[in-house]
């Protein structure tokens, strides 16, 4: 059976919510939802493709530290909250995953925060060596 290993990025929400950022089981790491927060300056961006950036970036650095990267990445889910908002995200996301191309769904929703755009959740598979 495969150890399951929890990812923090050091969000203060974890603790509060009761989450990790990434959880590592096997050949599997499920990045939770993530949205555009930027740590080093505790502040959230105005700009979509700000937060965009912002989002895939701490996703990659959780991933990394689960021993993936972001070309490992199988399916996505990213969440913003206006139509108005997928076109600049779509932006940012294929300088990202333009030669991924992992399985994806754009949803447009409410977010928790009314500061919040944008929010992506991934999963990374890496088989065994």
């Amino acid at each position: 059976m495969s150890e399951r290993r929890l990812i923090s990025s050091g969000s203060p929400f974890e603790k509060e919510a009761g989450y990790s950022r990434a959880v590592v089981l096997g050949d599997f790491c499920f990045v939770a939802g993530t949205t555009g927060y930027d740590y080093s300056t505790m502040t959230m961006p105005d700009a979509i493709e700000d937060q965009v950036r912002n989002a895939v970036n701490t996703v990659a650095k959780s991933l990394d530290e689960g021993g993936f990267s972001l070309s490992d990445v199988v399916r996505v889910n990213y969440i913003v909250t206006h139509n108005e908002h997928v076109g600049p995200a779509f932006k940012v996301l294929g300088t990202f995953f333009g030669d991924i191309r992992p399985a994806a769904t754009m949803i447009v929703a409410e977010l928790v925060r009314p500061d919040m755009k944008f929010e992506i959740e991934a999963t990374a598979y890496r088989p065994s060596r």
